[in-house]
């Protein structure tokens, strides 16, 4: 929390030795029935073969954080 603003941080994913073309990515509550926290739209396809395919977050603050609620 800062000032008037929750904010939550996640870590950084990486998936070693993948092939994978994305477009987004699905945040989910596997504690709660699965249910979707936040959907993620990368702005185009993202692609990765035989590497590393990573999602970075954004620093967690008021201004940055991937999840902010004033």
């Amino acid at each position: 929390m800062s000032g008037t603003t929750g904010f939550t941080d996640f870590a950084d994913l990486s998936f070693t030795s993948a092939t994978i073309t994305a477009r987004g990515a699905l945040i989910y509550n596997s504690t709660n029935g699965d249910r979707a926290v936040c959907v993620l739209d990368f702005g185009g396809d993202k692609t990765s073969t035989a590497g590393t395919f990573t999602i970075i977050f954004p620093t967690p603050d008021a201004s940055n954080a991937i999840i902010r609620i004033a």
